[in-house]
Protein backbone atom coordinates (compact mmCIF):
# COMPACT_ATOMS: atom_id res chain seq x y z
CA UNK A 1 0.00 0.00 0.00
CA UNK A 2 0.76 3.41 -0.79
CA UNK A 3 0.69 5.78 1.85
CA UNK A 4 0.81 9.46 2.66
CA UNK A 5 0.92 11.20 5.92
CA UNK A 6 -0.07 14.81 6.58
CA UNK A 7 1.34 16.61 9.15
CA UNK A 8 3.26 16.23 12.84
CA UNK A 9 2.23 17.18 15.89
CA UNK A 10 3.72 14.44 18.75
CA UNK A 11 5.91 11.98 16.54
CA UNK A 12 2.36 9.67 16.34
CA UNK A 13 3.11 9.91 12.20
CA UNK A 14 6.75 9.31 12.81
CA UNK A 15 6.25 5.89 14.73
CA UNK A 16 3.04 5.00 12.60
CA UNK A 17 5.36 5.36 9.73
CA UNK A 18 7.67 3.15 11.02
CA UNK A 19 5.37 0.39 11.92
CA UNK A 20 3.89 0.50 8.37
CA UNK A 21 7.49 0.67 6.70
CA UNK A 22 8.13 -2.83 9.14
CA UNK A 23 5.18 -4.18 7.45
CA UNK A 24 6.25 -3.93 3.86
CA UNK A 25 4.10 -0.21 2.94
CA UNK A 26 5.43 2.85 1.13
CA UNK A 27 5.13 5.89 3.32
CA UNK A 28 5.87 9.35 2.76
CA UNK A 29 5.59 11.91 5.33
CA UNK A 30 4.91 15.94 4.99
CA UNK A 31 5.30 18.31 7.91
CA UNK A 32 6.52 20.94 9.72
CA UNK A 33 8.10 18.77 12.19
CA UNK A 34 5.72 20.79 14.69
CA UNK A 35 8.55 23.75 14.76
CA UNK A 36 10.38 24.03 17.35
CA UNK A 37 10.14 20.21 18.35
CA UNK A 38 12.16 19.40 15.35
CA UNK A 39 10.60 15.99 14.44
CA UNK A 40 11.67 13.94 11.09
CA UNK A 41 10.08 14.36 7.73
CA UNK A 42 10.50 13.59 4.58
CA UNK A 43 9.05 16.94 3.23
CA UNK A 44 9.69 19.26 5.38
CA UNK A 45 7.11 22.58 5.55
CA UNK A 46 8.91 24.23 7.59
CA UNK A 47 9.25 28.01 7.65
CA UNK A 48 12.81 28.71 7.53
CA UNK A 49 12.83 31.94 5.88
CA UNK A 50 10.47 33.70 7.24
CA UNK A 51 11.58 32.79 11.23
CA UNK A 52 14.50 34.04 10.00
CA UNK A 53 16.39 36.67 12.61
CA UNK A 54 16.51 39.34 9.45
CA UNK A 55 12.41 39.06 9.11
CA UNK A 56 12.01 38.97 13.03
CA UNK A 57 10.52 42.48 13.58
CA UNK A 58 9.08 42.43 10.31
CA UNK A 59 6.66 39.75 10.74
CA UNK A 60 6.52 40.76 14.23
CA UNK A 61 5.20 44.44 12.84
CA UNK A 62 2.57 42.79 10.06
CA UNK A 63 0.90 40.68 12.49
CA UNK A 64 0.75 43.34 15.26
CA UNK A 65 -1.03 45.78 11.98
CA UNK A 66 -2.93 43.02 10.02
CA UNK A 67 -2.60 40.22 11.98
CA UNK A 68 -1.16 38.88 9.28
CA UNK A 69 2.06 36.08 9.74
CA UNK A 70 4.52 35.45 7.04
CA UNK A 71 5.21 32.17 8.44
CA UNK A 72 1.61 30.83 7.37
CA UNK A 73 2.47 32.09 3.70
CA UNK A 74 5.81 29.86 3.74
CA UNK A 75 4.30 26.98 4.97
CA UNK A 76 1.50 27.10 1.80
CA UNK A 77 4.29 27.91 -0.17
CA UNK A 78 6.41 24.81 0.70
CA UNK A 79 3.23 22.59 0.06
CA UNK A 80 2.79 24.44 -3.10
CA UNK A 81 5.80 23.57 -4.63
CA UNK A 82 5.85 19.75 -3.46
CA UNK A 83 2.07 19.45 -4.49
CA UNK A 84 2.99 17.32 -7.31
CA UNK A 85 4.20 14.82 -5.61
CA UNK A 86 0.89 14.41 -3.12
CA UNK A 87 -0.85 12.33 -6.00
CA UNK A 88 -1.59 8.36 -6.42
CA UNK A 89 -1.80 7.21 -2.78
CA UNK A 90 -4.05 4.47 -1.79
CA UNK A 91 -4.44 6.01 1.50
CA UNK A 92 -3.91 10.00 2.47
CA UNK A 93 -3.98 11.00 6.57
CA UNK A 94 -4.20 13.90 7.89
CA UNK A 95 -3.36 14.70 11.19
CA UNK A 96 -5.54 17.51 11.60
CA UNK A 97 -8.45 19.32 9.89
CA UNK A 98 -5.71 22.39 9.76
CA UNK A 99 -2.68 19.72 8.62
CA UNK A 100 -1.04 22.26 6.28
CA UNK A 101 -1.65 25.24 8.78
CA UNK A 102 -1.44 27.74 5.80
CA UNK A 103 -4.01 30.36 4.18
CA UNK A 104 -7.82 28.99 4.80
CA UNK A 105 -8.22 29.99 1.31
CA UNK A 106 -4.96 27.93 0.41
CA UNK A 107 -5.55 24.88 2.73
CA UNK A 108 -9.07 24.11 0.97
CA UNK A 109 -7.20 24.59 -2.34
CA UNK A 110 -4.74 21.91 -1.56
CA UNK A 111 -6.90 19.23 0.48
CA UNK A 112 -8.72 19.73 -2.51
CA UNK A 113 -6.30 18.59 -4.51
CA UNK A 114 -5.34 15.67 -1.82
CA UNK A 115 -8.89 14.46 -1.90
CA UNK A 116 -9.45 14.58 -5.84
CA UNK A 117 -6.08 12.64 -6.38
CA UNK A 118 -5.81 9.98 -4.08
CA UNK A 119 -8.10 7.02 -3.19
CA UNK A 120 -9.29 7.49 0.24
CA UNK A 121 -8.25 10.68 2.62
CA UNK A 122 -8.50 9.41 6.35
CA UNK A 123 -8.35 12.00 9.41
CA UNK A 124 -6.58 11.60 12.85
CA UNK A 125 -8.76 13.36 16.12
CA UNK A 126 -5.47 14.15 18.26
CA UNK A 127 -5.50 17.41 18.86
CA UNK A 128 -7.08 21.06 18.63
CA UNK A 129 -10.36 20.58 16.25
CA UNK A 130 -13.94 21.63 15.54
CA UNK A 131 -15.59 18.86 17.63
CA UNK A 132 -13.12 18.42 20.35
CA UNK A 133 -13.22 21.77 21.37
CA UNK A 134 -17.05 22.02 20.85
CA UNK A 135 -18.05 19.53 23.20
CA UNK A 136 -14.72 20.97 25.47
CA UNK A 137 -16.16 24.22 25.80
CA UNK A 138 -19.93 22.21 26.23
CA UNK A 139 -18.32 21.33 29.61
CA UNK A 140 -19.78 17.95 29.72
CA UNK A 141 -16.18 16.75 30.51
CA UNK A 142 -15.71 16.59 34.69
CA UNK A 143 -12.37 18.85 32.95
CA UNK A 144 -10.33 19.27 29.89
CA UNK A 145 -7.44 21.45 28.36
CA UNK A 146 -10.25 23.91 28.22
CA UNK A 147 -11.56 23.99 31.57
CA UNK A 148 -9.24 26.88 32.59
CA UNK A 149 -11.01 29.17 30.41
CA UNK A 150 -14.59 28.07 31.31
CA UNK A 151 -13.45 29.07 34.83
CA UNK A 152 -11.89 32.44 33.44
CA UNK A 153 -13.06 33.87 30.21
CA UNK A 154 -10.14 36.63 30.87
CA UNK A 155 -7.60 34.21 29.48
CA UNK A 156 -9.62 34.46 25.91
CA UNK A 157 -5.86 35.34 24.83
CA UNK A 158 -4.02 32.81 25.96
CA UNK A 159 -6.63 30.19 23.93
CA UNK A 160 -6.37 32.17 20.83
CA UNK A 161 -5.41 29.02 18.97
CA UNK A 162 -8.28 26.61 20.30
CA UNK A 163 -10.71 29.01 20.33
CA UNK A 164 -10.54 29.79 16.60
CA UNK A 165 -11.02 26.04 15.48
CA UNK A 166 -14.73 26.68 16.55
CA UNK A 167 -14.83 29.98 14.62
CA UNK A 168 -17.09 30.23 11.42
CA UNK A 169 -13.85 30.18 8.96
CA UNK A 170 -12.43 27.27 10.68
CA UNK A 171 -16.31 25.66 11.32
CA UNK A 172 -15.99 25.98 7.38
CA UNK A 173 -13.35 24.45 6.68
CA UNK A 174 -14.47 21.42 9.22
CA UNK A 175 -17.65 20.86 6.94
CA UNK A 176 -15.23 20.67 3.76
CA UNK A 177 -13.11 17.87 5.40
CA UNK A 178 -16.11 15.80 6.62
CA UNK A 179 -17.65 16.08 3.24
CA UNK A 180 -14.45 14.35 1.73
CA UNK A 181 -12.77 12.00 4.07
CA UNK A 182 -13.76 8.05 4.52
CA UNK A 183 -13.79 8.06 8.40
CA UNK A 184 -11.58 10.07 11.59
CA UNK A 185 -9.98 8.09 13.87
CA UNK A 186 -9.45 9.41 17.54
CA UNK A 187 -6.15 8.16 19.13
CA UNK A 188 -7.00 8.64 22.68
CA UNK A 189 -10.18 8.51 25.31
CA UNK A 190 -9.92 12.42 25.47
CA UNK A 191 -10.86 12.36 21.94
CA UNK A 192 -12.62 9.52 21.46
CA UNK A 193 -15.05 10.77 24.54
CA UNK A 194 -16.30 13.80 22.25
CA UNK A 195 -16.37 12.16 18.63
CA UNK A 196 -19.06 9.24 20.39
CA UNK A 197 -21.75 9.04 17.82
CA UNK A 198 -20.51 11.56 15.52
CA UNK A 199 -20.88 10.65 11.48
CA UNK A 200 -17.90 9.32 10.23
CA UNK A 201 -15.99 8.68 13.74
CA UNK A 202 -14.34 5.37 13.78
CA UNK A 203 -12.97 3.55 17.13
CA UNK A 204 -9.87 4.97 18.77
CA UNK A 205 -6.61 3.82 17.91
CA UNK A 206 -4.19 4.20 21.09
CA UNK A 207 -0.51 5.69 19.60
CA UNK A 208 2.06 3.94 18.23
CA UNK A 209 5.13 3.93 20.21
CA UNK A 210 8.12 2.45 18.62
CA UNK A 211 9.66 0.55 21.79
CA UNK A 212 12.18 -1.03 19.80
CA UNK A 213 13.96 2.50 19.74
CA UNK A 214 13.18 3.49 23.61
CA UNK A 215 15.46 1.02 25.96
CA UNK A 216 13.90 -0.11 29.25
CA UNK A 217 15.67 1.12 31.93
CA UNK A 218 14.29 -0.60 35.51
CA UNK A 219 14.27 2.16 38.24
CA UNK A 220 17.12 2.51 40.36
CA UNK A 221 17.18 4.55 43.35
CA UNK A 222 19.92 4.56 45.34
CA UNK A 223 20.11 8.67 46.47
CA UNK A 224 17.42 11.15 45.95
CA UNK A 225 14.08 10.73 43.81
CA UNK A 226 14.14 12.54 40.32
CA UNK A 227 11.14 14.48 39.20
CA UNK A 228 11.41 15.93 35.91
CA UNK A 229 8.58 18.56 34.16
CA UNK A 230 9.19 19.34 30.79
CA UNK A 231 6.94 22.58 29.55
CA UNK A 232 5.95 23.67 26.73
CA UNK A 233 5.10 27.44 27.03
CA UNK A 234 2.60 27.74 24.46
CA UNK A 235 0.09 25.04 26.42
CA UNK A 236 1.24 26.16 29.94
CA UNK A 237 -2.37 26.64 30.74
CA UNK A 238 -4.31 23.73 28.85
CA UNK A 239 -1.64 21.39 30.27
CA UNK A 240 -2.29 22.33 34.21
CA UNK A 241 1.46 23.29 34.36
CA UNK A 242 0.99 26.22 36.45
CA UNK A 243 -0.16 23.47 38.65
CA UNK A 244 1.87 20.91 38.58
CA UNK A 245 4.72 24.19 39.01
CA UNK A 246 3.24 25.01 42.12
CA UNK A 247 2.75 21.27 43.33
CA UNK A 248 6.50 20.87 42.84
CA UNK A 249 7.50 24.11 44.38
CA UNK A 250 5.92 22.79 47.64
CA UNK A 251 7.24 19.24 47.00
CA UNK A 252 10.74 20.67 46.91
CA UNK A 253 10.25 22.72 49.97
CA UNK A 254 9.35 19.95 51.90
CA UNK A 255 11.23 16.94 50.80
CA UNK A 256 14.86 18.54 49.84
CA UNK A 257 16.83 16.34 51.37
CA UNK A 258 14.51 13.24 49.35
CA UNK A 259 13.67 14.90 46.08
CA UNK A 260 15.46 16.82 43.05
CA UNK A 261 13.54 18.48 40.67
CA UNK A 262 14.61 18.68 36.85
CA UNK A 263 12.46 21.51 34.65
CA UNK A 264 12.89 22.14 31.18
CA UNK A 265 10.91 24.80 28.97
CA UNK A 266 10.19 24.32 25.67
CA UNK A 267 13.18 22.17 23.79
CA UNK A 268 13.26 20.58 20.76
CA UNK A 269 12.31 16.48 20.58
CA UNK A 270 15.68 15.38 21.04
CA UNK A 271 16.76 17.42 24.29
CA UNK A 272 13.79 16.69 26.27
CA UNK A 273 13.88 13.40 25.95
CA UNK A 274 17.67 13.39 26.82
CA UNK A 275 16.93 15.39 29.80
CA UNK A 276 14.34 13.32 31.34
CA UNK A 277 16.57 10.13 31.40
CA UNK A 278 17.71 10.60 34.82
CA UNK A 279 14.05 11.08 36.10
CA UNK A 280 11.98 8.39 38.39
CA UNK A 281 8.95 10.21 38.11
CA UNK A 282 7.83 12.14 35.16
CA UNK A 283 5.22 15.19 35.21
CA UNK A 284 3.32 15.46 32.22
CA UNK A 285 -0.11 17.12 32.74
CA UNK A 286 -2.79 18.03 34.53
CA UNK A 287 -6.15 18.43 32.41
CA UNK A 288 -6.60 15.36 30.14
CA UNK A 289 -8.18 11.01 30.76
CA UNK A 290 -5.75 9.36 28.74
CA UNK A 291 -1.65 9.71 28.05
CA UNK A 292 -0.21 11.78 25.49
CA UNK A 293 2.74 10.83 23.44
CA UNK A 294 5.38 12.29 25.37
CA UNK A 295 4.06 10.33 28.52
CA UNK A 296 3.63 7.02 26.39
CA UNK A 297 7.64 7.28 25.73
CA UNK A 298 8.23 7.84 29.22
CA UNK A 299 6.17 4.83 30.41
CA UNK A 300 7.86 2.52 27.23
CA UNK A 301 11.15 3.71 29.29
CA UNK A 302 9.79 2.96 32.38
CA UNK A 303 9.24 5.77 33.94
CA UNK A 304 6.53 6.28 36.20
CA UNK A 305 4.59 8.96 34.67
CA UNK A 306 2.18 11.78 36.30
CA UNK A 307 -1.10 12.45 33.70
CA UNK A 308 -3.93 11.83 32.42
CA UNK A 309 -5.28 7.52 33.99
CA UNK A 310 -8.94 8.62 34.39
CA UNK A 311 -10.96 5.61 35.02
CA UNK A 312 -12.65 5.45 31.50
CA UNK A 313 -8.97 5.07 30.90
CA UNK A 314 -8.53 2.10 32.73
CA UNK A 315 -12.28 0.98 31.91
CA UNK A 316 -11.53 0.85 28.49
CA UNK A 317 -8.32 -1.16 28.91
CA UNK A 318 -9.32 -3.17 31.73
CA UNK A 319 -6.11 -2.56 34.25
CA UNK A 320 -6.56 -3.95 37.18
CA UNK A 321 -3.20 -2.14 38.28
CA UNK A 322 -1.68 1.62 37.84
CA UNK A 323 0.23 1.76 34.85
CA UNK A 324 0.56 5.61 34.95
CA UNK A 325 -0.61 8.02 37.66
CA UNK A 326 -3.42 10.13 37.69
CA UNK A 327 -3.18 13.06 38.51
CA UNK A 328 -6.17 15.72 39.24
CA UNK A 329 -6.34 19.64 38.78
CA UNK A 330 -5.77 20.84 42.14
CA UNK A 331 -2.65 21.36 43.73
CA UNK A 332 -3.04 19.73 46.90
CA UNK A 333 -4.30 16.41 45.05
CA UNK A 334 -1.07 16.77 43.12
CA UNK A 335 0.89 17.35 46.28
CA UNK A 336 -0.73 14.47 48.01
CA UNK A 337 -0.14 12.37 44.91
CA UNK A 338 3.56 12.91 44.97
CA UNK A 339 4.22 12.62 48.55
CA UNK A 340 2.32 8.55 47.73
CA UNK A 341 4.78 7.97 45.09
CA UNK A 342 7.81 9.39 46.62
CA UNK A 343 6.96 7.47 50.44
CA UNK A 344 6.95 4.21 48.48
CA UNK A 345 9.87 2.96 46.08
CA UNK A 346 8.83 -0.78 45.47
CA UNK A 347 5.38 0.64 44.28
CA UNK A 348 7.71 3.01 41.77
CA UNK A 349 9.42 0.27 40.49
CA UNK A 350 6.60 -1.41 39.65
CA UNK A 351 4.55 0.86 38.26
CA UNK A 352 7.54 1.44 36.03
CA UNK A 353 7.66 -1.91 34.72
CA UNK A 354 3.73 -2.37 34.01
CA UNK A 355 3.83 0.85 32.22
CA UNK A 356 6.44 -0.76 29.56
CA UNK A 357 4.75 -4.21 29.28
CA UNK A 358 1.60 -1.83 28.56
CA UNK A 359 3.49 0.17 25.91
CA UNK A 360 4.35 -3.63 24.38
CA UNK A 361 0.56 -4.81 24.84
CA UNK A 362 -1.06 -1.70 23.50
CA UNK A 363 0.63 0.57 21.96
CA UNK A 364 3.31 -1.48 19.96
CA UNK A 365 3.86 0.44 16.49
CA UNK A 366 3.75 -2.24 14.20
CA UNK A 367 0.78 -4.03 15.98
CA UNK A 368 -1.26 -0.63 15.84
CA UNK A 369 0.08 0.28 12.33
CA UNK A 370 -1.93 -3.10 11.21
CA UNK A 371 -5.30 -1.71 13.02
CA UNK A 372 -4.57 1.18 10.47
CA UNK A 373 -4.13 -1.04 7.76
CA UNK A 374 -7.33 -2.68 8.62
CA UNK A 375 -9.31 0.37 9.55
CA UNK A 376 -8.41 2.06 5.93
CA UNK A 377 -9.12 -1.16 3.90
CA UNK A 378 -12.69 -1.72 5.25
CA UNK A 379 -13.97 1.94 5.33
Amino acid sequence: MKILLVGEYSKLHNSLKAGLQALGHEVLLVSSGDMFKNYSTDISLKPTVTTSSFLYYIRKILFRLFKYDMVTTEKGLRFWFHKPKFKNFDVVQLINEYAIETHLSWEKIFLKHLFQNNKKVFLLACGDDYITNNYYLSDKMRYSVLSPYLKDKSLVKTYTYSLKYVSKPFKKLHDFVFEHINGVIPSDMDYAIPYKGVAKALPMIPNPINSDEIPFKPLEITDKIIIFHGVNKMNYLKKGNNLIDEALAIITKKHKDTVTVIRAESVPYKEYITLYEKAHIVMDQVYAFDQGYNALEAMASGKVVCTGAELEFEKYYNLKEKVAVNLLPDVAEIVKTLEQLIADKKELRAIGLRARRFIERHHDYKKVAQKYLDTWTNN
